[in-house]
């Protein structure tokens, strides 16, 4: 698709191209709000039962600001805070709408970069969960804030999840933050993060081709087409490749990605699209710098200690065919049937230590793991419109059902040990420890489904009242295929939420909410023998909050405060150390602001930012022997602030310049706090040149300032894995 911000600025002829392309686009929206379409399916390129007659009827005319940018999106519906087609303003959450749009411009080309614009959404990637935990409100891992896909989730194992990684595929990314149990089940305390492809769409065929190259010797190939085969019949295709040496020794990686979907509008009220996604990246073998005398050292920021042999590889498929029925203008039923399989390999030695008597660093841990993980499901939701005394009223029910299988391949137990001088060393070769061979030791098969529902009452034209709640049952059967032993293990909870918005005036409404949720205590799929006895953690938070849009939709603002309480944490006994209960409690009180604001004609701010306490209420541990508490500790991985911005400038026709920081507060290492990791800034900037209609060039620098910092960090606190450094790259992008 062409990139809008480029096309607002291209000159007359391109801006009356895009008038009749929104034009087109907004008929289209049109249709399918009557059709009560648009809450489901939030499709911004979707035919909605239009004819080629209908594209040919006079319209009124529709005008485009060559100026105006993207903002939060308030007044657009989107279906991950509701399944009822809620806007942010009519939702009682904290829902943010990234666009697909936004992202490239930024230059943000995985989702982790992406979606940790997000107010409040920090990351704590490492190679052990696929590089793509995040922490949201306190809470942080792939078991706190879950991640979907076109809002499907994949079920996590052994804390690992590796899909969606690329942006070029991504219409907008949906984050709700706060519990979303009653959304999407166990595992989002902290919030959901929801990755929508781009659909296919009713138009002409529009293709785009962007080449990139780089310092690091970074190349990148991406292709997107999409368009109207017919009057049924429309597709979209992306793929894109990309490769790079890396910013350490032996950095190489490389990652593949294709997304295909077909939609058929078999009438004007039913509708099937079929999706294939395949994803496969292999990043750079690297597991991070270990501190000298417990500071990092520069002059070991490139070392890479990982063996030559080393290799990290994951491959995801997802399937996926949506139909979708509007029988008449009240009732709009959805299904979406599901096969998703992810296969991910690591072999490493992935503990690195500083030995200051000898300058020399000591290899630990030489392990091999496999992930065969296949799922297959499908969700059914039916959302009807109707009067209730006479009051407008909505209400959505629906069904989840999953089957779930696992295979752990691995070389437990892991040992090895290797020293190597700190600057000069030949890596060598991966090792088990004599007798240990790579095989597999456990299966999960887990049975899930879920019964939920929504509603909404109006109880005047301003004044609204949404509740929700959801039933969740999944049943569990683990099998020790060394010993040939196996257990059984049933999980039940059932969660809610209420909340209640008022709008003073359609673009101002304030807000409150109580929910409630459940945390799974490791990952849901692969509980451990020892946890066997335990139910899932539970959670419950109290929001309330505020957004505006203003200035004639020239800005928009958010803010939120919230406060969230998880209990049946696994602490040890007061009374006997050598003993794990499930009594410990942990929670989190913050405040969340955002905003963006075209403050004058062509020059956008778009910023947000957090500040919270994460703490330890009860929490016990044993050390040596000794009962140690933890209460009043932040947990680990968890920033207590963090806040973002993005100026976009088009300072010229044809000319943009864009600029952005992120800032990520210190984190603690340990659940002792006594490591802390310091607190980092990072800017990126971008200067982008419409050169013609078909044709622009970006040049983006990313950690203008060189900073080196620790995305994330391992064996202690002791090793950091470092982030990007200072890197260039040039783009050209073709559209035709």
């Amino acid at each position: 698709m062409n990139d809008n911000l480029f096309a607002l600025s291209a000159g007359r002829s391109r801006a009356a191209d895009l008038v009749l392309r929104v034009t087109r686009r907004r008929r289209q929206h049109l249709v399918a709000a009557s059709l009560g379409t648009i809450a489901g399916l939030n499709l911004p390129y979707a035919l909605a039962a239009e004819t080629a007659d209908d594209h040919e009827t006079a319209l009124p005319p529709v005008l485009v600001s060559e100026t105006s940018m993207p903002g939060m999106a308030l007044s657009e519906p989107q279906s991950t805070g509701s399944r009822m087609g809620l806007t942010p303003l009519e939702t009682p959450a904290s829902v943010e709408v990234i666009s697909g749009d936004t992202i490239r411009a930024r230059g943000d080309q995985s989702v982790r970069e992406a979606v940790t614009r997000a107010t409040g959404i920090t990351a704590n990637p490492a190679p052990g969960n696929g590089g793509t935990a995040l922490s949201a409100r306190g809470f942080a891992g792939q078991g706190s804030v879950m991640q979907l896909f076109d809002g499907t989730r994949m079920y996590v194992a052994s804390g690992t999840v590796t899909f969606p990684f690329d942006t070029w595929s991504v219409d907008r990314i949906e984050v709700l933050r706060g519990p979303a149990s009653v959304m999407y089940g166990e595992g989002a305390i902290g919030g959901v993060i929801n990755v929508v492809p781009k659909k296919p769409f009713q138009g002409p065929i529009e293709n785009e081709l962007q080449i990139t190259g780089g310092t690091e010797k970074t190349a990148r190939v991406a292709f997107d087409s999409g368009g109207k085969v017919n009057d049924n019949l429309s597709y979209r295709f992306a793929t894109a490749y990309n490769r790079s040496a890396g910013w350490v020794d032996r950095g190489d990686s490389n990652n593949l990605m294709v997304s295909a979907s077909v939609r058929l509008d078999v009438t004007r009220d039913f509708n099937l699209t079929l999706s294939y996604d395949d994803g496969t990246p292999h990043p750079q073998q690297y597991l991070g710098t270990p501190l000298v005398n417990g500071s990092f050292d520069p002059s070991l920021r490139k070392k890479n200690y990982n063996v030559s042999d080393a290799h990290i590889s994951y491959r995801d498929q997802w399937t996926r065919l949506n139909a979708e029925w509007t029988p008449n203008d009240n009732v709009t039923v959805r299904n979406q049937f599901y096969y998703l399989t992810s296969h991910r390999h690591w072999r490493d030695s992935e503990t690195y230590t500083y030995v200051p008597a000898t300058n020399q660093v000591r290899r630990t841990n030489y392990l091999e793991i496999l992930h065969d993980q296949e799922q297959i499901g499908n969700r059914a939701d039916m959302t009807v419109r109707s009067k209730l005394l006479g009051l407008d009223n909505t209400t959505t029910i629906g069904f989840d059902v999953n089957k779930i299988n696992f295979t752990h391949t691995n070389n437990s137990p892991y040992g090895g040990t290797s020293t190597v001088d700190a600057y000069n060393f030949d890596p060598g070769l991966f090792f088990s420890p004599p007798g240990v061979v790579t095989l597999p030791r456990l299966r999960t098969n887990t049975t899930q489904y879920a019964l939920f529902g929504e509603n909404r009452l109006a109880l005047t034209p301003q004044w609204s009242v949404i509740g929700g709640v959801r039933f969740d049952d999944a049943s569990l059967t683990r099998t020790d295929l060394v010993a040939g032993t196996s257990w059984d293990k049933t999980f039940a909870n059932t969660t809610w939420r209420v909340g209640t918005v008022y709008q003073f005036t359609p673009n101002l409404s304030v807000y409150a909410q109580y929910a409630t949720a459940t945390d799974p205590l490791g990952a849901l799929i692969t509980t451990s023998d020892a946890q066997r006895g335990f139910q899932l953690a539970t959670g419950k938070q109290v929001e309330a909050g505020i957004k505006q849009v203003f200035w004639d939709k020239r800005g928009e603002w958010t803010f939120a405060a919230y406060e969230i309480r998880k209990n049946n944490l696994l602490s040890r006994d007061p009374l006997d150390p050598t003993i794990t209960q499930q009594i410990g409690e942990q929670s989190s009180r913050g405040l969340e602001a955002s905003a963006s604001v075209e403050v004058l004609r062509g020059l956008r701010l778009d910023v947000n930012g957090t500040v919270l306490r994460a703490r330890f209420d009860d929490f016990n541990e044993s050390v040596g022997g000794m009962l140690v508490s933890r209460a009043g500790n932040v947990p680990t991985g968890v920033p207590q602030q963090a806040a973002n911005a993005w100026l976009t400038w088009n300072f010229l026709p044809k000319w943009q310049f864009g600029t952005g920081l992120r800032y990520v507060g210190s984190r603690y290492a340990d659940n002792a706090n006594r490591i802390r990791v310091p607190s980092y800034t990072v800017v990126d900037s971008a200067l982008s040149w419409r050169v013609t209609k078909q044709a622009a060039l970006t040049l983006r620098v990313y950690n203008l300032f060189n900073r080196a910092y620790a995305e994330a960090v391992s064996n202690g606190g002791q090793q950091w894995l470092l982030g990007r450094p200072r890197a260039a790259e040039l783009s050209a992008n073709f559209y035709f």
